[in-house]
Order: C-alpha cells, then sequence, then structure tokens
C-alpha cells in the first residue's frame, strides 16, 4: 500500500503529465462500479452472441468487478494510445483490389500487447517514485477487463454503436490499457455530451450484419472474430460477405464520421511491416509456415498460426476475380496437411469452376 501522505490530487496530475510523456495518448481516472455493464455483457452471453470464445464466461463476474481480479483495487488509471499510421496504404484502395490482402490496421506493426504493457510498467515505476509502493497490476487487452466501459468512466470517450470507443477529438483508432491500483485518486468524470445520434453508417456498412443493435455485436457474424478468433470452419454463407478481410475488419471505423478528427500516431513501431498495408492474395498465400513465422515475428498476426493464416486467404481468394494465377495459387494447397486449410481451398476452387 502506498504512503497516505501525498497528495492525491497532485498524484494524480503528475500521472497524466508522466503517461503523456510515455506515448500515452490520453489517460483517466475511474472507479470500479460498473454495475450496468455487468448487466449488458451478461445479456450479450445469455444471447450466445460470444461464440466460441468460451472465456468470456470462463472468469465469471472477474470482467464486471476489478476488485475480484485484483484484491484491493480502488481506482483504475486508463490510458490510450493512438495506431493509425500516415505510412499504411490507403484503407479503401485496398479494400476495392480483391487481388489485394486487407490486414486490420491494428496489426499492421509491433504487437501492441508488449509495447503498452512495458509502458505501463514505466507509469507504474513513476507513480512509485513519487508515492511509494503502492498496489498495481497492469493490463493489456491480455485478461477479463471491460476496458472500454472503464476508459467511458474515466472521461476517454463513450462507446458508440459499434462497441468501439470513441473520442470526440481523436475518433477511434486507438488501443486501451488499464493500471489496476489501490491508490485513493480523485476520479475523472465520464465523457458526456457527444453521442451518435441518429447515425447507422457503422450498421449499414458492417459486411456481415454482426452489429445486430446499437452496441450489440454478435461475434459469430462478426468478421474480426472469423478470422482471428475462430480456430474451425468459417462458415460458408458468410464466406463471400468477407471478401479480401484476411485478418480483422476495420469497416465500422473507415465509415464513422468522428475519425475525421482521427491524428496519426508518432509511434513509429506502429508503422506497417513487410508490405502488409498493400500484400497480394497470391504472394501472402505462397509463404510457408517458417516464411510466415519469420514476417510475423512481434506481431499480433501470429497468434492465428500458419494455417488459419491460408485458410482465411483461401477464401479471399476464392472471392477473388477468376484467373490462371488466382486458380494456380488454390490449387499449389490442394493436398496441404491440414484439412481445415484443404476444405476452405476446395471451396474456393468450387466458386471459380462455376465461373
Amino acid at each position: 500500500m502506498s504512503d497516505p501522505s501525498f497528495d492525491s490530487q497532485q498524484l494524480a496530475e503528475h500521472i497524466k503529465r508522466e503517461a503523456a510523456l510515455l506515448g500515452f495518448n490520453a489517460c483517466g481516472i475511474t472507479g470500479t462500479q460498473l454495475d450496468e455493464d455487468e448487466a449488458h455483457l451478461l445479456r450479450w452471453l445469455e444471447d450466445g452472441f460470444h461464440g466460441d470464445m468460451d472465456y468470456m464466461q470462463r472468469h465469471g463476474s472477474k470482467r464486471s468487478r476489478p476488485q475480484e481480479l485484483v484484491a484491493g483495487t480502488i481506482s483504475v488509471i486508463s490510458v490510450r494510445m493512438d495506431y493509425l499510421s500516415a505510412d499504411a496504404a490507403d484503407m479503401q484502395a485496398t479494400l476495392d483490389d480483391p487481388n489485394l490482402a486487407y490486414v486490420s490496421r491494428y496489426a499492421l506493426g509491433r504487437d501492441y500487447h508488449k509495447l503498452m504493457r512495458s509502458r505501463l510498467q514505466q507509469l507504474a515505476d513513476r507513480v512509485e517514485a513519487l508515492a511509494g509502493p503502492f498496489g498495481y497490476r497492469a493490463f493489456v487487452d491480455s485478461a477479463p477487463v471491460l476496458e472500454k466501459a472503464l476508459a467511458r468512466n474515466a472521461g476517454l470517450g463513450w462507446i458508440g454503436k459499434n462497441a468501439n470507443l470513441i473520442d470526440p477529438k481523436r475518433g477511434s483508432w486507438f488501443f486501451l490499457g488499464e493500471l489496476y491500483t489501490d491508490l485513493p485518486l480523485p476520479l475523472d468524470a465520464p465523457e458526456s455530451g457527444h453521442y451518435c445520434g441518429t447515425c447507422t453508417r457503422c450498421i449499414d456498412a458492417c459486411p456481415t450484419g454482426a452489429i445486430v443493435a446499437p452496441n450489440r455485436i454478435d461475434a459469430r457474424r462478426c468478421i474480426s472474430y472469423l478470422t482471428i478468433e475462430l480456430h474451425g470452419s468459417i462458415p460458408e454463407d458468410l464466406r463471400p460477405l468477407i471478401g479480401n478481410r484476411i485478418y480483422g475488419c476495420d469497416d465500422c471505423q473507415l465509415v464513422c464520421p468522428w475519425n475525421k478528427f482521427t491524428q496519426a500516431t508518432t509511434e513509429r513501431d506502429f508503422a506497417p511491416r513487410h508490405g502488409l498495408d498493400r500484400i497480394a492474395l497470391i504472394e501472402a498465400f505462397a509463404w510457408g509456415e517458417t516464411e510466415f513465422l519469420a514476417r510475423t515475428e512481434g506481431s499480433p498476426i501470429r497468434r492465428i498460426g500458419h494455417e488459419r493464416w491460408l485458410r482465411n486467404i483461401a477464401v479471399a481468394l476464392g472471392n477473388a476475380p477468376t484467373g490462371e494465377a488466382v486458380v494456380a495459387a488454390l490449387q499449389s494447397q490442394q493436398t496441404h496437411p491440414s484439412e481445415l486449410v484443404r476444405e476452405h481451398v476446395r471451396w474456393a476452387l468450387a466458386r471459380h469452376d462455376s465461373a
């Protein structure tokens, strides 16, 4: 526990200054009360919208009750880090070219988990230098944490109809991270006065209709879930709707009016690597496992493994215009050791046979 003699208001101001120096684009402080969000989560789980993500249920109430996840938690320091790189190819142009692979913008550079966790540790060290030893634990999308609800309560934005956190000054292209602490810090006011209103652009733009209602996402239809979280076969009726998206989907952010205020990140680690912002489907499909591992070292893409990488690209090639090169690329993987890959290749080739 920290030294109770410090001025909590001054400490909170110090925390925010240090967060900015460490590259975080915003920092706020909130408590642990998440009753309404817990009810929303339970309804979402009851509807089965989590699909095969069993871990969403496994942790029980720890996700919505921070003090159960980390005993002694009193306040939560929520931080934001922008990731959209000015160096990346135009998103819509890539989506519009069916021979190119679209990779979600967050995954083009270095894995944000490691980068932000390191910065949060540095922030904790700097707080400790001023306030003395205190209890804390850092999280970056790595534990049962309702990060968007906490960030909203800390004043970093509101949760939009696409279930993303939206900052009225910076849009939604950012990562979130948290420090659960036992520090009795003054709390910031939640964001208010900025909402989505009657806008439904994200709902209308979702390729698979996964946004079934404002802030209600059926993960079983979400392209990010289908290409990243789902381990097995992608439902056939959804494959044509995936288009050329081989890792994640950004459509709901791409059409959001608030993202006209987005500012490019200054973090060089988030710049695109290996041309993944505009790589040809055929080229990416030709990567063997060794090359896949080499080109995705330090990237969040590596988590899906080579098998699902090929599965996803096979679907995209099935959606590409019929041509000798596309068919030849698919035929080259007809005898792949994985039945998952072979099954998606067969589907893709059948699409071209019918064409």
